[in-house]
């Protein structure tokens, strides 16, 4: 038991600052839709073909248009993304009559996008996941071996929102006593998380619900190969076949290919899928506007429509307010149990005692 409560307090120093910062900007992340404040946000959907299409066509003929991001029924403009020589990170939010409201040159422009970066990448990529994934398996580690560590101080517990003073006892006190009340919910929060960024987790999760081998086989991409990049691609004819594939799904994102040979995708939702986006996928020759392929979400593996729910459960897309609220109170428990987990093992932690040794008095 001591050596569980050696790594608890050693990892949580070490890490808990950034699971303090992951559950902050989780939580802010969460009300997105709310604090942008930009003209238009509030508007209805209108979802309609012939509405979506011509916004489409009028979009994706600007200079640099890489693709967008549709409305939904929570935020009611589009996000389009720029490329091209000096636009990494470009991007703009347009009505859904097409008319711009507001440009950026850089994420940084934009709180909602590097807010997003940090949560999801440290602002470093690739290697910010791994550090995400470590701080997600160590997060898990803390919720279970904290709880084996209340169990013996159990009949102590107060629930208490703030620590009765800023001592060290009180502090870890309430630590402990926050954290197992919490713990539920920081497990929903943790594992959803990191089945994002480690899919080797991701598959252990999922793996109850059907064959890990087939989840993972079914969410990766289809290879397609086809022509360049027509100058004027009829957005119009492929938004209609996608519509005649999925009759009651909604138009969700639309992206230009990376390289050459490479398809147009569309994402659409269809109404019994959870993820925000959808998985319901279809890919077009970039070059013909012809159908290549499509995938339906709601006939993918079991296993594959398991990861597909961590998202929306993770960031709140599915609940309405009550799960939003239940979210808000776990990123900000994360919160005040990292920092104080920080400030506790690196600014109050106990001064050694200093032992008096007694010298012997001689003989007289």
């Amino acid at each position: 038991m001591k050596l569980l409560d050696t790594l608890h307090r050693w990892t949580g120093g070490l890490i808990g600052l950034v699971l303090a910062l992951l559950g902050l900007s989780g939580t802010i992340l969460l009300y997105e839709h709310l604090w942008i404040g930009l003209p238009g946000t509030g508007d209805p959907l209108r979802g309609d073909l012939a509405t979506v299409a011509a916004t489409t066509e009028k979009l994706m003929a600007m200079p640099g248009a890489q693709g967008v991001i549709f409305a939904d029924d929570r935020f009611g403009l589009h996000q389009m993304r720029f490329g091209g020589q000096g636009n990494d990170g470009a991007g703009a939010y347009a009505s859904q009559s097409g008319e711009i409201v507001t440009r950026w040159t850089s994420q940084w422009e934009r709180p909602e996008l590097w807010i997003f970066d940090f949560h999801h990448h440290l602002f470093a990529g690739d290697s910010g996941e791994w550090v995400i994934g470590i701080a997600g398996l160590a997060g898990l580690f803390f919720v279970i071996s904290g709880a084996i560590l209340w169990w013996r101080t159990r009949k102590t517990f107060q629930l208490r929102l703030w620590p009765k003073r800023m001592s060290r006892p009180s502090i870890v006190m309430h630590h402990r006593d926050l954290g197992i009340i919490a713990a539920p919910l920081l497990l929903i929060s943790i594992v959803t998380g990191t089945m994002m960024i480690f899919r080797p987790f991701a598959l252990v999760m999922i793996a109850p619900f059907g064959s890990p081998a087939e989840a993972a086989k079914a969410i990766e991409p289809p290879k397609y190969t086809g022509g360049a990049l027509a100058e004027k691609p009829d957005y119009t004819a492929m938004l209609t076949a996608a519509r005649q594939r999925f009759p009651d799904a909604e138009f969700r994102i639309l992206s230009l290919p990376r390289k050459a040979g490479d398809p147009i995708m569309l994402r659409m939702r269809q109404q019994a899928e959870w993820l925000p986006n959808g998985r319901s996928t279809l890919w077009f020759d970039a070059a013909t506007g012809e159908v290549l392929g499509a995938r339906d979400a709601l006939t993918m593996p079991g296993g594959a429509q398991a990861f597909n729910m961590a998202f929306p459960i993770h960031a709140s897309k599915v609940g309405g307010w009550t799960w939003r609220i239940v979210m808000t109170l776990s990123g900000l428990a994360m919160t005040m149990l990292g920092s104080f987990a920080v400030w506790s093992f690196w600014f109050r932690r106990p001064k050694p005692v200093k032992r008096v040794v007694k010298k012997a008095l001689a003989p007289t």
